[in-house]
């Protein structure tokens, strides 16, 4: 039987108009609970009443019985220090139950009975039948969860040893331990590939950009190959063209060389195409000397030597082109106008 100071603070709680008062009205209850306290002492001595302000979810604050103390799973694991609250509702509401932790004693993680913040169900407290369950079999059940896997950190593995017979309410328990793990485990698995297949998604993106790319730059550049080819089929008819027009022998390019249906006909005819090569060239070659100048590969003073010489060399070129175009095409002339040519040069 319980010693008579627990019973003398389970009485004075439950019967006396005091400070003290608790949550519980109805006489037949509190003697319940009284019945019902009494018992859970007597078996488990190390489990003590007392009166404690318990705040539920929606913040609503009551004075409630609750049974603290620890129970005593065996001699390889440590204590379980818990706290059990008989609601103001008992037994027609289950109890709660909280495992009490601290620094030396952490609340194993994805324990599958017991949250992080002590908090603990199991299928005794989900099933719970007013008038067939009561607090007596709840201490019995977390013994026997906690058994099966301890609620702190210990270097004990859990039990999933299988003994010959078991209740239903173990049996069950049991399931739902084995379920937790493998859904945990499930869990981590689904995560891993998750994250393999968000990295392949991640890789098959980028060669898809990378695919687009290429084919814009295809299509760019057949874009541009047909109007290369317009414009070359453009230049060939021009060439055509001209050559009907100036009547020239079309058979030449199959016979001979195409450069044979653009002979020069004189002296001068060769000046002209010399000269208009020569000033073409000098024109490249400045264009060559700015790309040069612009990264910095010239100094300055060498560019603007060389840009001067070729300069120099584009006028005389320029200038014999023009003087071409206006001299006649007698042999003598263009003898004339060649040795004219030689004294036209002026030093710089």
């Amino acid at each position: 039987m319980a010693s008579p100071s627990q019973a003398e603070i389970i009485d004075s709680a439950m019967f006396c108009n005091t400070e003290l008062a608790l949550a519980y009205y109805d006489p037949d209850q509190k003697w319940l609970i009284r019945k019902h306290l009494l018992s859970l002492h007597k078996e488990f001595s190390s489990l003590y009443p007392s009166i404690d302000t318990y705040i539920h979810h929606d913040g609503t604050a009551v004075k409630l019985l609750k049974v603290y103390g620890y129970l005593y799973i065996s001699h390889l694991l440590p204590l379980v220090h818990i706290n059990i609250w008989v609601h103001e509702h008992y037994p027609h509401v289950a109890p709660m139950v909280q495992v009490q932790t601290d620094k030396t004693n952490p609340i194993c993680p994805n324990h599958p009975f017991v949250d992080p913040s002590g908090l603990t169900t199991s299928s005794y407290l989900h099933t719970w039948v007013p008038f067939k369950h009561d607090l007596l079999g709840l201490a019995h059940n977390l013994v026997k969860i906690f058994s099966l896997d301890h609620p702190y950190v210990v270097s004990v593995p859990p039990s999933m040893s299988y003994p010959s017979y078991v209740s239903k309410m173990e049996c069950m328990d049991r399931l739902w331990c084995r379920l937790h793990y493998e859904i945990i485990g499930l869990k981590e698995n689904t995560k891993d590939e998750v994250e393999k297949l968000a990295s392949l998604q991640e890789e098959m993106r980028a060669r898809v950009d990378i695919t687009d790319n290429l084919i814009i730059g295809i299509d760019h550049e057949k874009t541009e190959l047909k109007q290369r080819v317009k414009e070359m089929t453009d230049e060939a008819n021009v060439l055509v063209n001209w050559l009907m027009v100036n009547k020239v022998n079309l058979s030449v390019t199959t016979g001979g060389s195409i450069e044979d249906a653009f002979e020069c006909v004189n002296a001068i005819s060769t000046l002209k195409m010399e000269c208009m090569a020569e000033e073409e060239a000098l024109g490249e070659l400045m264009l060559g000397l700015d790309d040069a100048f612009c990264k910095g590969v010239m100094s300055h003073e060498a560019y603007f030597k060389q840009v001067r010489l070729l300069a120099r060399e584009q006028f005389f070129a320029l200038a014999k082109l023009e003087k071409l175009n206006q001299e006649g095409s007698s042999n003598v002339e263009v003898s004339c106008f060649v040795d004219s040519l030689k004294h036209m040069r002026i030093s710089p």
